[in-house]
């Protein structure tokens, strides 16, 4: 076991660092860069999203004239994470103290990468220039990530350590999240003595939702109402119900398209009672796939070829900053680093498997070959 790697891991999940509260983790983490690299800054996200602290980005020169690869995992948690603490029991696993998340999400990925720099600084091994980035406030949709100024990255390449599972799997494709809220407005009427004269916004909210397919409606495409409020008081017909929730799917069209479905399906069942609708929706991350047979994707095959591990690609239902890197040109893997059942008490880590990932992580950096597109038959089949 490495007892710095595990030191490390511990350090930073005891320190509280929820979404748009990273400061204090962020500090921490400057220092351990330090040892690595003097081209170390934070940017101005945190103004931007209304957060204590913006996304770090640290520059590590290299030996090898080739062009540089993004490593990233982002410094906030979920919740409940106050007075989280770190457990390593005998068979290797990392849990929390049961009453918290852990925050291997991403506190894995992040102490992975920051391992497998100093290893390859101390051992003297020669590898590739490397761009550090830590959004802050991922797990809202990717917030820090989508104001970061992508011109400052000199990579197009990009691995992001932030996928639940064994080391060795790897998203490549990841879908379109739209979020929505739709109000119904109705009209308001004593209850008792004048029902009739109201429209009901609730009810009418009701028989639209009956309407319409939830969790999966189609292959591929899943569906969720999440939260629905309105009303006044029980003796005032309701004049105002307002839904929100959620759209996913690997293709952005056909997100596109349901979203035009559920509108047209609160139209048609509300104005039967006289209702009206106002319905807006956001995209808080889009589609995107990377060729199996782009560099990213081999060098990540070789890389776990060499390091002794099973390479597993496939896609995933959930976002990550690489979505945001994708807008902006950016080629990349999502990749798993220990960590499992995350955003749960029941979440946990192993430092056998955090040590494995770092070993493929300096596969990856030392890897000194540009690929081609060429025979494509080593790379396991795309499990959509």
């Amino acid at each position: 076991m490495s007892e710095r790697l595990w030191k490390t891991f511990s350090e930073l999940v005891g320190i509280y660092s929820p979404s748009f509260r990273e400061r204090e983790f962020c500090d921490t983490l400057i220092n351990y860069l330090t040892y690595v690299s003097d081209n170390i800054l934070v940017d101005d996200a945190g103004k931007k999203i209304n957060g204590n602290c913006g996304n770090l980005y640290c520059y590590v020169p290299g030996s090898i004239n080739v062009p540089p690869l993004l490593f990233s995992a982002h410094m906030d948690t979920v919740e409940p994470a106050k007075g989280k603490r770190a457990v390593l029991h005998q068979n290797g696993d990392i849990t929390s103290a049961g009453d918290t998340i852990l925050g291997a999400d991403d506190i894995a990925g992040i102490s992975v990468i920051l391992e497998a720099v100093l290893r390859l600084k101390e051992q003297n091994i020669p590898h590739r220039p490397l761009e550090l980035l830590f959004p802050v406030a991922e797990e809202k949709y990717g917030a820090g990530s989508a104001v970061f100024d992508y011109s400052a990255l000199k990579s197009k390449e990009a691995y992001v350590l932030d996928l639940g599972g064994e080391v060795g799997e790897a998203a490549n494709a990841a879908p379109t999240i739209l979020s929505f809220e739709i109000k119904i407005h109705g009209k308001a009427a004593h209850a008792g003595f004048a029902p009739k004269s109201g429209i009901n916004a609730i009810a009418a909210a009701a028989r639209a939702i009956a309407n319409l397919y939830h969790g999966e409606p189609a292959p591929g495409l899943t569906f969720n109402i999440g939260r629905i409020t309105g009303g006044e008081a029980d003796n005032i017909v309701p004049s105002l119900c307002t839904v929100s929730g959620e759209i996913r799917s690997l293709s952005h069209d056909t997100v596109m398209a349901y979203w035009n479905t559920v509108k047209s399906v609160f139209i048609d069942e509300t104005s039967k009672a006289g209702a009206n609708i106002e319905a807006t929706y956001r995209i808080e991350l889009k589609a995107y796939e990377t060729p199996l047979n782009s560099v990213v994707v081999r060098r990540f095959v070789r890389a776990c070829g060499r390091a002794g591990i099973t390479p597993r690609i496939h896609s995933t239902f959930g976002g990550s900053d690489l979505n945001n890197f994708a807008l902006h040109g950016i080629t990349g893997l999502v990749i798993a680093c220990g960590m499992h059942e995350a955003h749960s008490l029941r979440e946990y880590s192993n430092i056998h498997e955090l040590d494995k990932c770092v070993k493929l992580v300096m596969e990856l950096i030392t890897d000194r070959e540009e690929m081609t597109y060429e025979d494509t038959s080593a790379i396991p089949a795309n499990r959509i």
